[in-house]
């Protein structure tokens, strides 16, 4: 199992640095590249929940997601979710959005824009196989990229990476990668596969809810509110 896809808690997720070298553009080509984000501007009382990897596949969560009518979104790698498309297939059935997360896991930042392109497309081809969808939302492994995972990103068909504010670590606690500690508006929050002995995927989902709620917040869609708020670009090192 894969562990520690957000990074070591509270760590703040590697930002672009360039260097990678991008494949030449036309001088017409006027491209947007996606956002990087951690955070959405909303007046909605509404947090995010992710969930990377695909490695747990706890049957209580789906009934968690059912039960809460839990918009939650889920970063998927090929390699670690291998047979168990099944499970995340029920998941979606119950709400859940499916989102990319490489083939295989690696970390991008520094590789050449064909494997990146590789990795990224992948995925969104496996995803559609399976599924019949085409993600619009994609979280680098371990949160590292450059400005070649942005443009393979974007040729790939995705809208925006998607990274994160909060992290639930494996006590339960949130750490936070910047900012003041404590859940507001807007934040998108990851949580990693738990390790062996650690509580449940849906365990450790319902003391999250339990935090969310005391604050006065609620779980939103996160492709909804991206399509319709101003994004926060994820903070620089």
């Amino acid at each position: 199992m894969l562990a520690g896809c957000s990074g070591v808690a509270g760590e703040r997720p590697g930002t672009a640095d360039g260097r990678a070298r991008d494949p030449a553009r036309g001088v017409n080509d006027t491209r947007r590249l996606p956002p990087v984000v951690d955070h959405v501007a909303t007046r909605e009382p509404v947090v995010f929940l992710t969930y990377d990897d695909g490695a747990e596949r706890d049957p209580r969560f789906v009934g968690l997601v059912r039960e809460r009518r839990l918009p939650v979104s889920l970063f998927l790698t090929d390699s670690v979710v291998g047979p168990g498309y099944g499970h995340f297939a029920r998941l979606r059935a119950v709400g859940a959005s499916i989102q990319n997360h490489t083939l295989d896991h690696p970390a991008l930042r520094g590789l050449p824009y064909a494997g990146q392109r590789a990795e990224i497309c992948g995925q969104q081809h496996k995803l559609r196989s399976r599924f019949g969808i085409v993600p619009r939302l994609f979280r680098p492994p371990h949160g590292t990229y450059d400005r070649t995972t942005l443009r393979a990103a974007a040729d790939c068909g995705i809208a925006a990476i998607v990274l994160w504010r909060a992290s639930l670590n494996a006590d339960g606690e949130l750490t936070y990668t910047r900012g003041e500690p404590g859940l507001r508006a807007g934040d998108i929050v990851s949580v990693p596969s738990g390790g062996t002995g650690s509580p449940t995927l849906a365990e450790r989902t319902v003391r999250l809810l339990r935090e969310i709620e005391a604050r006065g917040l609620r779980v939103g869609r996160l492709e909804d509110h991206l399509e319709s708020a101003p994004a926060r670009r994820a903070a620089r090192n």
